[in-house]
């Protein structure tokens, strides 16, 4: 998916014994968003920021160790090692090991020589690839969003996984000098983030939103940057999964701050081996959250977080390591609010700076294998809401640019269910964002364009088809619990024929094993990923564990 941007300038950070100046470059591309003010509280920003950083760069998944230099090394000792395991046998061979060797020493230095200029030209350009993809990776990160009541930073990490929200509210700044709402993409290195680092309390730092590029005069062409990136559409859609789960119910409980750094002093002390990988949250109402780490079942009774609910659950949450996101977070923070959506859902742990707040926001899994296959859809169900009236939904929204879905139905005289459809719908599209500290609805338009749904929705075909599988009702599934994890078997209704797959989902939610009857899978086993049908059994046994769970 390609995004065009123009940048007046570059976003810059300088220093001095008494004074920080920070000034974002935003897209010119886009409706003039800007901002400027000066930070009253400094070191719960810079800690934020850096935490916002760390989301960015966060990239959990697996790399394999680089042998090529082991292997040129051995290629090149290989034949004095035949020689010496030769000589072992034969006296005769001495001399010959000797000459080999010079010959071999001779042959390396001329070698080098001949391919010294080449490495350091291939080592330059491989740098230079690290990054300038390292930067792109910054192109919407983070996205910057200015509202009547404050000023907000969204971005996702590489591995699609791990979603960053900072709100700072205007309590945050001593003196505001002008802003303009809006939402823009901002032009950000990685080299900022040391600039950060030097922000102090006996420093005033001045924070800007530049607007000075949508005010030059545009034949002077020299002082932008236009820059084009193809960011991949699983990105984006991750983006929007994420966001669009914020619109959802879940379990709310509240930890103090050093329980959550007791879950970071766990996980730095101890490393996982076998799976399964999981913290479990046993929520019994009235009683602390006490947590369970596997596979150790080590458990950590939360004492100063006790659970509100009222209904008991467990809740699994993989892809723990991510919460070391937060640990910079624990001295300037005051609490963290929780919000889990269910085994192998979203999460998201909220902490309360003050006058800030933090969003953390996990996808159900870490890496992208088949446990993510139907897990998540990207589009919720939502209320069947005519285009005309999304359209008057939006433009009240953009009024006041936040309001909650209560205020907007009493506003427009509509049905609640009809305001919180047609929300949903601009949340998916990522023209709107569900605030969950604030419980109101936002405007957030993700990008310049439109973004092309009909490209996002699925990951490929077979998904698709299997949600339509989904949608006509054509899946019967049974569940049963096993040992070693869930087993679904049902029946799919796919034209004039009906398959039988079976799904086998491990502890840590991955689908380990599967079967299925049509010629797909009889062709291709599980080589090139599962079937719809198989899909289509596993997203309707999510749906009806979801919806029996939440609305029976």
């Amino acid at each position: 998916m390609l995004f065009n941007y123009k940048f007046h300038g570059s976003t810059s950070v300088s220093s001095n014994a008494s004074a920080v100046d920070m000034s974002f470059a935003p897209d010119t591309l886009r409706q003039p968003t800007y901002f400027s003010g000066v930070l009253a509280k400094n070191i719960n920003f810079r800690e934020a920021m850096s935490a916002l950083h760390d989301v960015v760069v966060s990239d959990l998944r697996f790399k394999p160790k680089d042998k090529t230099a082991y292997k040129e090394w051995a290629a090149s000792q290989e034949a004095m090692w035949m020689a010496e395991f030769g000589a072992e046998y034969q006296a005769n061979l001495k001399s010959k090991l000797s000459e080999l060797r010079e010959e071999l020493s001779t042959l390396q230095q001329n070698r080098s020589k001949l391919m010294d200029p080449f490495y350091k030209a291939q080592r330059k350009y491989f740098d230079y690839l690290y990054q300038k993809d390292r930067d792109f990776w910054f192109v919407l990160d983070p996205v910057i969003t200015v509202h009547p009541d404050e000023i907000f930073f969204e971005c996702f990490s590489q591995d699609e996984s791990t979603y960053g929200k900072l709100g700072c509210n205007y309590e945050v700044f001593k003196n505001i000098n002008e802003f303009e709402c809006g939402t823009t993409n901002i032009d950000y290195s990685a080299d900022l983030y040391n600039e950060f680092q030097k922000i102090r309390n006996y420093k005033e730092t001045n924070f800007t939103v530049d607007p000075s590029g949508f005010q030059v005069q545009t034949t002077n062409e020299d002082a932008y940057t236009e820059v084009k990136i193809d960011l991949p559409d699983s990105w984006v859609r991750g983006f929007l999964q994420v966001s669009s789960a914020m619109t959802l119910p879940a379990h709310t409980f509240e930890l103090h701050p050093m329980d959550v750094h007791n879950i970071c002093f766990i996980l730095r002390r101890q490393k996982e081996k076998l799976g399964p990988r999981s913290i479990r949250f046993v929520l019994k109402p009235g009683e602390p959250v006490k947590l369970i780490f596997e596979p150790w079942n080590h458990e950590l009774v939360c004492r100063r977080s006790i659970y509100l609910g009222s209904e008991p659950a467990e809740i699994r949450l993989w892809g723990r390591r991510r919460l070391l996101i937060l640990e910079r977070l624990i001295p300037v923070t005051q609490k963290f609010t929780v919000h889990m959506l269910g085994n192998g859902m979203p999460s998201f742990f909220i902490a309360d700076l003050g006058y800030m707040n933090f969003t953390l926001g996990l996808s159900g899994w870490t890496a992208n294998d088949w446990s993510r296959a139907g897990n998540f859809d990207l589009m919720a169900p939502r209320a069947e809401v005519d285009n005309f009236t999304k359209e008057r939904i939006f433009k009240a929204l953009r009024e006041n640019w936040r309001e909650s879905s209560v205020s907007l139905s009493q506003r427009l005289g509509l049905d609640k269910k009809l305001i919180e459809g047609a929300l949903s719908a601009y949340t998916q599209a990522g023209r709107a964002i569900y605030d969950l500290n604030q419980k109101v609805y936002r405007v957030r338009e993700l990008t310049q364009e439109p973004l092309p749904m009909d490209k996002l929705r699925f990951d490929n075909p077979r998904e698709a088809t299997a949600n339509e599988f989904v949608a006509n009702k054509a899946v019967n599934v049974q569940a049963t619990q096993t040992p070693n994890g869930l087993k679904l078997n049902g029946v799919v209704k796919d034209k004039n024929q009906q398959y039988k797959p079976e799904v086998i989902i491990d502890k840590d939610e991955r689908m380990v094993q599967a079967t299925c009857t049509c010629n797909f899978f009889v062709q291709n086993k599980l080589y090139k990923g599962p079937c719809e049908h198989i899909l289509a059994l596993r997203i309707a046994h999510n749906k009806q564990s979801w919806w029996t769970k939440f609305l029976n």
